[in-house]
């Protein structure tokens, strides 16, 4: 144990001496500062507006033209990626021969890359051609994640006195530079680094034990853009892909990377950086919280292992604990601390059998899904969605002390708080519905795999994934075959392809329109000098009361739930 919590505590210490960096660095990207990069990547910067016919010195989009363009974008690259699918019979670089699959397999998949979320109902090492990789997946992984940093600058403007009416930017300008100047610089150097270590990179053939392809280029960018989709079924777990210890913590560093620095940037732009580590601080003090506690669970064991006599001790050899489904290469620390980033954010990679954990520790994934991408979340998802209970909490602050509320000296009035709820509602929402469509009517009792607890677990757990973006899940959730009664689990895998594409694209676009909103109302209003009786937005009382407001609303929404799942599972000696 000691052990374990100096790996966590030497891997945070270094994410955190990051932050300023690369948070100072995406600031004066953002506001249109030359950087050292400027001078490589400029002239395609400048190709890529004239292209675009944008100018990036006089363009400044309201936020519906900014959401507007935002869907358009996001539409097209969704036809092209269902396109590259449909196709995949023609394309180069197939050595396996692989087929189109379905119409409904496509639509989940082309919904799920556009989304940010990288829910697969299939292995991609057996399904997916290397153009399709490259060309759709990879190319998806980098566009989506540049769209989540573009909504977050959106809102940061908003937050910022400004003269120019109202307007937030232009996104254009926006996603060339999160692509140009943070997403591909990084990416390119992390995909150096993992082939280095061993990580499969080639466009050759494989052979009939194992496939090969492209993977060290997509597994930088998978893990950099909070994507999580991985080459490999098994994920991160896949030696070909995480290959040491040593590329676990990396890929762990490159999924922390951009969020954990993201509050720094907000903070820099707005010219508060206490604000900025408030912020910060929250998403901190959560996310550690859940490492501990998933890391104390499996280092436990299970009720079935006390039960069986099972020693669940660390000795020589060993960690100890609960090790199902897990790699012994990695130990209880390292999967501990996996589980809880890659759910923390809107990651969904593994490096274990979620589905494995015992109750407890099954538990913090489904709870830091709960909290709806506010534990650092996805790249710009996590900063926006957290800014939105930042503003819940200044409200709630405000009638507290009876005060108006004001975030950044710029008041929210009844607008802004009606925006806010609906920002608030749709994810938990859209994850609660689709659930229950999924266990309460026959059209998608097929799709639900185990019974008892597990199978609502694994139901409920698919939802909230897919709702937050997150794509990991705790398997068995695909539909399958049921030779007493014919074949519904196909049926039970269309119901669950339609429906988790439906719910992935709602909970990802919905919010990002109320969020741009929000940053429109909030642009063309003037800051208010502050006073006596202003509520400070960045002392550790508000980082309290902004954690209370995020736990208060995920457990009222979600606690339920949890107890019929995973908190269930976790008090039976049962083995599921």
């Amino acid at each position: 144990m000691p052990q374990g919590f100096l790996q966590i505590f030497l891997f945070f210490a270094v994410m955190v001496a990051l932050v300023p960096v690369l948070g100072g660095y995406m600031a004066r990207v953002f506001s249109g500062e030359a950087v050292l990069l400027t001078r490589v990547v400029g002239p395609l910067e400048r190709l890529v507006y004239r292209l675009l016919r944008v100018d990036p010195a006089k363009d400044d989009q309201g936020w519906k033209a900014y959401a507007g363009s935002l869907i358009l974008f996001s539409a097209a690259g969704w036809l092209l990626l269902y396109l590259i699918l449909r196709t995949q019979t023609i394309h180069p670089w197939n050595p396996g021969d692989f087929h189109s699959g379905t119409w409904d397999l496509s639509f989940s998949t082309a919904s799920s890359f556009v989304t940010n979320t990288n829910w697969q109902y299939y292995g991609g090492e057996t399904t997916l051609s290397s153009f399709s990789q490259m060309s759709g997946l990879a190319v998806q992984n980098f566009l989506s994640a540049a769209v989540g940093i573009a909504v977050a600058v959106a809102l940061i403007r908003g937050l910022v006195a400004r003269k120019t009416g109202g307007g937030l930017g232009s996104f254009w300008v926006d996603i060339t530079r999160a692509t140009l100047y943070v997403l591909l610089p990084i990416a390119f150097l992390g995909a150096l680094v993992l082939v280095s270590q061993g990580v499969l990179q080639t466009l050759g053939a494989g052979n009939d034990l194992f496939a090969v392809g492209p993977v060290g280029s997509q597994e930088a960018i998978k893990l950099l853009g909070t994507n999580g989709g991985g080459f490999f079924n098994v994920n991160s777990a896949m030696p070909f892909e995480n290959p040491t210890g040593f590329t676990d913590m990396f890929e762990l560093g490159l999924i922390l990377l951009i969020p954990m620095s993201l509050p720094y940037t907000f903070g820099k732009m707005v010219g508060n950086r206490r604000q900025g580590w408030a912020i910060f601080a929250a998403m901190a003090t959560m996310l550690i919280v859940s490492v501990t506690v998933v890391y104390v669970a499996e280092q436990h064991g299970t009720p079935a292992q006390h039960m069986a006599g099972v020693s669940t001790r660390a000795f020589d050899g060993s960690t100890g604990g609960n090790m199902e489904g897990s790699e012994q290469r990695f130990g209880i620390a390292g999967t501990s601390l996996f589980t809880a980033v890659t759910t923390a954010t809107s990651t969904g990679a593994v490096n274990s059998a979620l589905e494995s954990l015992s109750g407890i520790g099954g538990l913090v994934p489904m709870a830091n899904l709960s909290a709806s991408e506010t534990i650092f979340g996805g790249v710009g998802t996590g900063l926006y969605s957290m800014l939105m209970f930042a503003l819940l909490a200044v409200f709630i602050g405000g009638l507290m002390v009876g005060r108006t509320p004001e975030l950044l000296g710029k008041k929210i009035e009844a607008r802004e708080i009606k925006l806010v709820v609906l920002a608030t509602l749709v994810t938990p929402l859209a994850a609660l519905v689709s659930t229950a469509l999924a266990v309460g009517t026959k059209y998608g009792e097929p799709s639900v795999y185990a019974e008892g607890p597990q199978g609502f677990s694994e139901s409920i757990y698919a939802y909230l994934s897919q709702a937050n973006n997150n794509g990991s899940a705790f398997a068995g959730y695909t539909g399958y075959y049921q030779p007493e009664a014919g074949n519904l689990g196909a049926h039970g895998i269309t119901f669950a392809d339609l429906l988790g594409g439906i719910t992935m694209l709602g909970a990802r676009f919905l919010p990002i329109l109320f969020v741009l909103a929000i940053a429109g109302s909030l642009a063309r209003k003037r800051v208010a000098p502050a006073g006596l009786g202003t509520m400070r937005t960045d002392t550790p009382t508000f980082v309290f009361l902004l954690i209370g407001v995020v736990v208060l609303i995920g457990a009222l929404t979600f606690f339920p739930a949890l107890l019929l799942g995973p908190v269930v599972q976790g008090l039976t000696t049962r083995l599921f």
